[in-house]
């Protein structure tokens, strides 16, 4: 019988994921990138930066800063993936004016520093300075709500709330 009972699959949990930078949320269509608007790469919500600086949208771990560091990857305990990608075309950037705070394997809390980043640098050399917010195993995560065209705050306002399908 414990067998069974440690076998069973989890119950979905619902997640509240609040705004990674201040700035002003809009939705994941309006992105200019077909990779971000067309949902190739997951669905989600994108937030315009007032500053340079971006922040654990919710408790979780890292499982990937790009060498680049203009993203992370961060897994939630009940499974959900998120990519937070700062700008448009900042790969190019190759590095300038981004620092990571967090490594791969790290533990993270809601709030937590993950990345600061120049902002007017990324205006004057990216193709954009907006920064998706994706939900890439959008297959196995409902996204209960988004919150659209709103200013939001860094570590405090709620943007999406999902819940992982167990």
């Amino acid at each position: 019988m414990l067998g069974k009972l440690l076998k069973r699959k989890s119950e979905p949990v619902e997640e509240m994921l609040v705004s990674p930078v201040n700035g002003q949320s809009v939705d994941i269509g309006e992105v200019p990138d077909p990779t971000f608007s067309e949902k190739m790469m997951g669905d989600g919500i994108a937030i315009k930066p007032e500053e340079g600086k971006v922040v654990a949208p919710i408790d979780s771990e890292v499982v990937q800063v790009f060498p680049t560091k203009h993203a992370v990857g961060l897994k939630t305990r009940s499974g959900v993936e998120l990519l937070i990608h700062i700008g448009l075309e900042t790969v190019s950037m190759d590095g300038e004016g981004f620092e990571a705070h967090v490594k791969q394997g790290q533990r993270i809390k809601s709030g937590d520093a993950l990345i600061s980043f120049d902002l007017n640098l990324v205006a004057e050399k990216a193709a954009d300075t907006v920064i998706p917010v994706i939900i890439t195993n959008v297959d196995q995560v409902d996204i209960l709500n988004q919150q659209i065209d709103k200013n939001v705050q860094a570590g405090q306002t709620a943007v999406m709330t999902v819940k992982a399908q167990g």
